[in-house]
């Protein structure tokens, strides 16, 4: 019988600026979604990458004074380099200025009914941070909803997308949950926003206002795809939509689980715009989207003009990679706004880490040094865990792990293993140690490096170890 398939992304960051902690927070949760995919046995594939036709990126090399096309690989690199920071397991990371993604976002357009592609002239409200248009309603005191800046005028002719064509279509996937969007305050709030009625929407900008950055629209030498029209098409283009390719078929065509993480602010372009392009051109849609909260940092947004910015790269340098992973995972709804402090990350390093996790396997190792158990590790089967992850709960998933955990240190308070011998100690060790194991795999999508050192202390014959998790001063 074939494995089942599942395909998960991210969103693509714009590298008008390095990763900082919001974005390690979403790709840390496909991980941990992906890493607990490939453990139940489903064929997975993982992809991230970066957005790089953006105008704010030509407008930060500029501001930095380095070429467009070199600032956009040192800060894609940059988040290319968080797989070995944040230990990710992602399978293919994708720029959209390779030629792969640029061929298949030009197909895409073409592929796209020739009906709902029309061009006109028209004026509005931009905003560069967002790359989007705003009508005056949509503005909070006359300013941008996500950045508070004040939209620019602009006024062109571009190509349009006849959005208004797909309202019923989007309207019945979403509450047949055919397209299915978690949380359900998620899914209300756009079903609200399709219903308020949608409108065409401009997918092309001027050679002149792009700077001559972009990708050129099929056979309009002036005109460059307009760049959410362009990006979104990662998802297929890495799988190799532009020509037809095996990953295509395999893993989005002949795939049930087409899963896209992404943050709440571009919930729109993921869940109405993507689905409609891809509608227009006969492909089929994701079957899910995740929406996440935002992080802020001791209760402010995370800003570079506030200097509130958290380095991934340096938070694990210095508290670990499992640690940064923990917190992120453990500590914070998917679904809401989270507030990320230091503080509190090196208290729940202190309690959940040091003085819970390692201090069992310590313990229970510590008894069983110079003992040979086996390697007695058992399934998951845990019903309320895989629910969890199934539903994208991973506080919930961990929350039961750490209760499991609990439950063995208790055990062992209780048990007193250490007063006892010969076959009393050795029956306490068995059943500590298989459950610890069998604990590392609910750990597994989480902890990944923890798990695998538990798993080597407790083979062969039991040996001392250093403190999985040293406490911090």
């Amino acid at each position: 019988m074939p494995k089942n398939r599942f395909y998960v992304t991210t969103a693509i960051p714009y590298v008008n600026a390095a990763p900082h902690i919001g974005f390690a927070f979403e790709i840390v949760q496909a991980d941990a979604i992906a890493r607990y995919h490939r453990l139940i046995g489903d064929d997975t594939f993982f992809l991230t990458g970066t957005d790089e036709n953006a105008l704010k990126n030509v407008q930060s090399a500029e501001k930095s004074g380095i070429p467009v096309q070199k600032f956009v690989d040192q800060n894609s690199q940059r988040f290319e380099d968080l797989k070995g920071a944040l230990n990710l397991s992602f399978d293919d990371f994708i720029r959209t200025t390779e030629e792969r993604h640029i061929l298949g976002a030009q197909k895409l357009w073409q592929a796209c009914d020739p009906g709902d592609i029309y061009k006109k002239k028209y004026r509005g409200l931009y905003c560069v941070g967002c790359e989007q248009f705003y009508t005056e309603k949509e503005l909070v005191d006359g300013k941008c909803p996500e950045h508070g800046t004040v939209p620019e005028t602009v006024e062109e002719e571009n190509y349009f997308f006849k959005l208004s064509k797909y309202q019923n279509r989007l309207e019945k996937l979403i509450e047949s949950n055919e397209l299915r969007i978690v949380p359900e305050s998620r899914r209300n709030e756009i079903l609200s926003f399709i219903k308020g009625g949608l409108e065409d929407f401009s997918i092309s900008r001027s050679k002149a206002r792009a700077k001559g950055w972009g990708i050129p629209v099929p056979g309009d030498k002036n005109q460059v795809i307009y760049v959410w029209f362009d990006a979104l098409s990662n998802y297929i283009n890495a799988l190799g939509y532009a020509d037809d390719g095996e990953k295509f078929k395999k893993y989005w065509l002949e795939n049930e689980n087409r899963t896209h993480v992404i943050g709440k602010g571009i919930i729109r372009f993921h869940a109405v715009y993507w689905p409609a392009m891809l509608l227009s051109a006969g492909i089929p849609l994701p079957t899910e989207i995740f929406v996440h909260g935002y992080l802020t940092v001791d209760g402010q947004k995370i800003s570079k003009s506030l200097g509130n910015v958290i380095d991934p790269f340096a938070l694990a340098e210095k508290y670990g990679t499992d640690p940064v992973r923990y917190y992120l995972l453990a500590k914070f709804s998917p679904f809401e706004d989270g507030d990320f402090s230091e503080a509190k990350l090196k208290e729940t390093y202190n309690a959940g880490l040091a003085n819970g996790l390692g201090n069992l396997v310590s313990r229970v190792a510590k008894l069983a040094e110079g003992k040979e158990i086996g390697d007695r590790r058992s399934e998951i089967g845990e019903e309320k865990y895989e629910n969890a992850l199934e539903n994208f709960r991973l506080d919930e998933a961990l929350a039961i792990a750490w209760s499991r955990m609990s439950e063995l240190d208790k055990y062992v308070n209780e048990n007193k293993p250490w007063e006892k011998q010969d076959e009393a100690l050795d029956k306490d060790l068995r059943y500590l140690i298989s459950n610890i194991l069998s604990l590392t795999s609910l750990l597994e999508p989480f902890l990944p490096e923890t798990a695998e050192k538990i798993r080597k202390q407790f083979a062969g014959k039991i040996k001392p170890a250093s403190p999985l998790f040293p406490r911090l001063r």
